[in-house]
């Protein structure tokens, strides 16, 4: 089992919808105009945030964010044949953990 994060196009940039959390904590950051730019900042949130699991950059169509409806965050569990075994509910406020975990099992075969 693999766990990603995938960082997609930026949720609150300075040109768009800011917040006032972002604006207090220094989060500053235009929407990412080049690929290059997009990967420079997931590098730094990736930094700052402690992040530990491998972070894949999406490109700059934003497919995968369209696709999966990223915002403001999901888990998802990828089946070993490439299918969507689980699509939780939009994070943090609506994470199931529980019910997280319990896909997991199911998706490796683990049995209470």
């Amino acid at each position: 089992m693999e766990f990603f994060v995938v960082y997609v196009q930026e949720a609150h940039p300075i040109d768009g919808w800011q917040t006032d959390s972002n604006v207090k904590a220094g989060i500053l950051y235009r929407q990412h105009q080049s690929f290059d730019e997009r990967d420079e900042v997931a590098a730094t949130c990736t930094l700052d945030l402690h992040i530990e699991v491998p972070v894949l950059v999406e490109e700059m169509d934003n497919n995968v964010d369209e696709a999966y409806g990223a915002a403001p965050e999901r888990l998802y569990l990828i089946d070993a044949d490439g299918k969507v075994a689980y699509h939780g509910g939009a994070g943090p406020h609506f994470f199931d953990l529980d019910e997280w975990e319990e896909a997991l099992k199911a998706c490796v075969g683990v049995t209470a």
